[in-house]
């Protein structure tokens, strides 16, 4: 995909050739897509009847790119008396101003066209192609060309409009231009994503936000969140390039749902555009020091959509917090459960921790108040339904056999939960994190009972039943001849001995016995999992690692970052400074974006991290990992009415400080230094 362009405004986004041409893609996130639907499949300039080739592309921004074209093929004397501009920006689907220039001293005749059509793909379907059911239909008319959709119930529509006089017909839009000597023709095409709701209406029609979407707006938009977080200012060119480029792609990916009306983060482009349960909760615990405003949203959302019956095929549970939520065609006629859909094992624990994380950065006690009936309900969950075996451990296996997520932990893919020599376990199964999970969720849950509920009693219990899965987890999990901990147990209770990453967010949960941190730590920056460019989300040697293999090998940014938060947390401040390092010194080689992962080859071999072909890039929690990064670096954590401040910056990386940290202090600012000489010759 290095070869594509995308631009994006909350869930709406455009992936387009280098060209700026859209082409039919089965099989391809290819188009212009909004709320999961693919409303453009087709989007093909031509001159003459001829392609154009690139003489420059800028896709700086995230809602907007330009591209500059010329006919003919590319040569060294090239000489055209023509060349063509395409920019473009999202707008509630896509505008895009089309110039044609002409360079000569003569009046010239071209015709120009725009091949346009689309198959209204749900993006389910272009994961596992799949004919459509409905019945898609092209209405020319004046200047104007309405591409439909429906099936029952269902109906979407493109429609596309010119600014100026164009032959329209059922595959695109024609223009016969005359321009003057060094004159110029232009005309603005818009295509508008037509969502309709059974009665007919367009269902983003009475949403709050919709408006003029000019790049003008968005920018605004986009501005006022950032200037909303802290400024910083540092010696490190990494670090400041990827702060920059994490804040705008956090405000980039804020979209208002349609059944919601609330701003919320979207995972991932392509295809994440909406609400995860895990995805959100983890970059609303990275940007709370940075964009706490856009937190609550987020846990009351979570909240509000939180299960209340059995649902086998939604693998839907009394207390269990949402999965993913989708709006396509799919998942309208139940060929998918995303509506929403609740296979993730480890959200309902992480909600619970990211209220208390909130509650202790803001102070805002209402919201946890206002949320205890459902905090309650998710902690029932951990000892109830998600523990299916009866034996304290959260446990999962899908009720949905046929369409529901085998793998409900954040290593989802089908061959993650793996023995070392490559032997799959059955289900259930019991990963490590999640026990961490469930662990923090009950210390938390007991400080919000105490502290908001009134109620010292059910804390009391809360905590108890944690010392309890502590001492459980250390006994059952600990593999012995290796020294660290087994990535699940099987449902015989046996332990599924890999060597992951998983064992970092051990730490951050603070199920670890203080004993064993040090080895832990040994492991994660040993050669084994550490690459220099990140902790590998599965360890060399083991049966299935493959350092471009989706969670068996690779590096992801938000992993590491849980890591060395959970390192700092146990005072293996050094070693969490070379994790914060090496994702920022692997950021600068993406342009300041760190994809959802890369390679995991070691660092010696090659001077730059290697892409992941199909990674998500803006990814939320891969741009919150920065952030989060620059907390651990600072030592910045609430504690009651203060702001403790301790840093520990990496030798080398010069100065840090960060003004106008918000949170219930008010606002502080924090500054750290490393010990050794800023070295600018390694790129910092």
């Amino acid at each position: 995909m290095s070869d594509l362009v995308s631009i994006l405004d909350g869930n709406t986004f455009l992936v387009s050739d280098d060209r700026g041409d859209i082409e039919p893609a089965p099989d391809a996130p290819t188009g212009l897509f909004s709320f999961d639907t693919r409303f453009l499949s087709t989007w093909v300039l031509t001159l003459g009847g001829a392609r154009l080739h690139l003489l420059s592309a800028d896709d700086a921004h995230s809602y907007q790119s330009q591209f500059f074209l010329a006919p003919g093929e590319p040569m060294h004397d090239l000489d055209t008396r023509v060349s063509l501009m395409r920019h473009r920006w999202i707008s509630e689907g896509l505008a895009e101003q089309l110039t044609v220039f002409n360079h000569s001293r003569e009046t010239i005749r071209l015709t120009v066209r725009v091949a346009m059509g689309t198959d209204f793909a749900d993006l389910f379907e272009i994961k596992n192609v799949q004919p459509k059911q409905g019945r898609v239909t092209a209405e020319p008319g004046h200047n104007e060309l309405r591409l439909v959709y429906q099936r029952a119930g269902f109906r979407r529509e493109s429609l596309i409009t010119s600014s100026t006089d164009a032959e329209v017909d059922a595959e695109g839009m024609t223009f016969h231009i005359r321009i003057g000597p060094h004159d110029e023709w232009n005309t603005l095409l818009h295509v508008a994503a037509v969502i309709r709701d059974t009665k007919g209406r367009d269902a983003r029609a009475v949403l709050p936000l919709i408006g003029d979407r000019t790049p003008q707006v968005i920018l605004a938009e986009q501005q006022e969140l950032i200037d909303r977080a802290p400024k910083l200012g540092c010696d490190c060119g990494p670090l400041a390039g990827a702060y920059r480029r994490s804040l705008n792609d956090l405000a980039a990916l804020r979209y208002q749902s349609i059944t919601i009306g609330v701003r919320l983060i979207a995972a991932g482009l392509p295809w994440f555009m909406t609400l995860f349960g895990r995805d959100s909760i983890f970059t609303s615990l990275q940007i709370l020091p940075f964009l706490p405003d856009l937190v609550p949203p987020t846990i009351t959302i979570l909240a509000g959509l939180q299960g209340t019956r059995i649902d086998d095929f939604r693998d839907e549970e009394p207390g269990k917090i949402l999965h993913e939520l989708r709006y396509g065609e799919t998942a309208g006629f139940e060929e998918q459960p995303h509506s929403p859909y609740y296979g993730g094992a480890d959200s309902t624990p992480l909600f619970v921790i990211l209220l208390d994380e909130y509650e202790r950065w803001t102070g805002d006690g209402r919201l946890v108040r206002q949320l205890e009936a459902q905090t309650r309900a998710a902690l029932a969950w951990i000892d109830t339904y998600g523990d299916l075996l009866g034996t304290g451990y959260v446990w999962y296996r899908t009720r949905n056999p046929t369409t529901g997520l085998p793998n409900q932990c954040w290593k989802d893919s089908p061959d993650a939960i793996t023995r070392a020599d490559g032997g799959l376990p059955g289900f259930p199964r019991a990963t490590c994190e999640i026990q961490g999970y469930a662990y923090d969720a009950k210390i938390r849950g007991a400080r919000l009972a105490r502290k908001f509920w009134n109620d010292p009693d059910y804390a009391d219990r809360l905590e108890r039943e944690a010392a309890e899965l502590k001492a459980r987890f250390n006994r059952d999990f600990w593999i012995e001849d290796g020294e660290y901990y087994a990535l699940a147990l099987d449902p015989e209770g046996r332990p599924v001995d890999a060597l992951t990453s998983n064992i970092g967010h051990l730490l951050w949960s603070g199920i670890v016995d203080e004993s064993r941190a040090g080895r832990i730590a040994e492991h994660l920056l040993g050669p084994r999992l550490f690459s220099g460019w990140g902790v590998r989300t599965l360890a060399t040697g083991q049966s299935r690692y493959n350092p471009v293999g989706y969670h068996v090998g690779t590096v992801w940014p938000f992993d590491n970052s849980i890591i060395a938060w959970g390192l700092r947390r146990y005072g293996y401040r050094e070693e969490a400074g070379q994790i914060c390092e090496a994702i920022l010194s692997a950021s600068q080689h993406f342009g300041g974006r760190l994809p959802e992962a890369f390679a995991g080859y070691q660092r010696s071999l090659t001077e730059y991290p290697v892409q992941y072909p199909t990674a998500c890039s803006p990814q939320a929690w891969s741009a919150g990992t920065p952030l989060l990064l620059l907390r651990v670096m600072l030592g910045l954590e609430p504690q009651q009415e203060h702001l403790i401040i301790d840093p520990m910056v990496p030798e080398g990386m010069g100065r840090i400080e960060l003004l106008d940290i918000r949170g219930r202090w008010g606002t502080v600012d924090a500054l750290g230094r490393s010990r050794g000489p800023h070295d600018p010759s390694r790129g910092h």
